[in-house]
């Protein structure tokens, strides 16, 4: 495998699975130094000691923007400095506007919005010794609204203009920064809805092409490391997703309406019963819904 990575000093957060510890996967077999940061600390230790001995780990909640600080200060001290950082952590939460419970949906916003706020701060001083670059991970939903998916779509649209103003702010300092949207990819976010609400997965299915397509976690990472190698601004997973990009003004135009009223009012009520009947409206996240889990910061180990 190429070793176009070799000696960049990498940081990932939401590390301990799916998207997360594939990248870190992928970036090290192409000579990658990593830090990984989750809240799952034995995932952690087991996908950092698969990575060799220069890969090292912490727990830090990404809502924890002091423990987050530190987190990302001691990565760049036990490496010597960051030069990339990939803002990966997030989760998703189940029902309709008027049915969601505020604190479900402010846990979506805290974590993927706010969370990749707290990671951009942090990183920053970093990335500008090294004249890094930091990849931020919203999600085609930052531009194709999907009933039952407000919350989620608002973190991501949120995350996608916040990257957009960063990338303005940090440009003078050598800085580059992109902007990854997947649409599903075959993580433990996409299994568990699919898991806990059974009408999910059928649709996913009527959506029009390339909202219907799955993808996996080993390609998806493939494309965000080659992005990371070529400091790519956008990267788009399958690559298919950059059309409906480009025709947002059209997805989210009176002439689409119709077809999404339709599309809406045959998904949503089924959708409401499902969720109301699961008696939640968190998926529950390994490490930050588990109390065995650990949220607090812990030395690096491999």
């Amino acid at each position: 495998m190429k070793q176009d990575l070799a000696g960049r000093r990498l940081v990932v957060t939401g590390a301990a699975r799916g998207i997360g510890a594939e990248v870190a996967r992928v970036a090290a077999a192409r000579g990658a130094r990593l830090a990984l940061l989750g809240l799952e600390p034995d995932r952690l230790r087991e996908v950092a000691h698969a990575l060799g001995p220069d890969a090292s780990w912490r727990t830090a909640d990404v809502r924890d923007g002091a423990a987050l600080k530190a987190a990302i200060d001691d990565c760049a001290q036990t490496m010597g400095g960051i030069d990339i950082i990939v803002a990966n952590a997030g989760v998703a939460a189940y029902g309709t506007v008027r049915q969601t419970d505020d604190a479900s949906f402010e846990r979506v916003l805290d974590i993927n919005l706010n969370g990749v706020f707290r990671t951009l701060k942090y990183a920053t001083p970093h990335l500008e010794r090294s004249r890094g670059h930091a990849m931020v991970v919203s999600s085609a939903l930052a531009f194709m609204p999907l009933a039952s998916m407000a919350a989620y779509g608002a973190s991501k649209a949120g995350v996608e203009m916040l990257t957009l103003a960063y990338r303005q702010e940090v440009a003078h300092l050598g800085v580059t920064v992109g902007l990854v949207h997947p649409s599903w990819i075959d993580t433990d976010i996409v299994r568990g809805a699919e898991g806990d609400l059974p009408s999910f997965q059928d649709l996913r299915r009527r959506l029009p092409y390339p909202g219907n397509v799955t993808t996996s976690v080993d390609q998806a990472a493939a494309a965000i490391v080659d992005g990371l190698v070529r400091r790519r601004s956008r990267v788009y997973v399958p690559r298919a997703i950059a059309a409906a990009n480009w025709a947002k003004a059209a997805v989210n135009s009176p002439l689409a309406w119709p077809w999404a009223r339709r599309f809406a009012a045959r998904a949503v009520p089924t959708l409401e019963r499902e969720v109301e009947a699961l008696g939640r409206h968190n998926q529950l996240v390994p490490g930050m819904d588990n109390p065995t889990g650990s949220t607090g910061p812990s030395r690096p180990g491999t």
